[in-house]
């Protein structure tokens, strides 16, 4: 998944507010391309989604 993909799924969320996440180590586990783009896998997407309910 791209970042804007991520982005519409969670709704509203800011680029900067993600990028703080994953600062932070909040976010999902991602990795960069050759040109330094971002990418999450769709399962890790999921992962940490229900991970972030299950502590809710």
């Amino acid at each position: 998944m791209t970042v804007p993909q991520i982005l519409a799924e969670l709704g509203g969320v800011s680029r900067r507010t993600f990028y703080r996440w994953r600062e932070l180590g909040y976010g999902p586990a991602a990795f960069k391309l050759p040109n330094g783009e971002l990418r999450v896998f769709r399962s890790d997407f999921a992962t940490w989604l229900r991970q972030l309910e299950a502590a809710a």
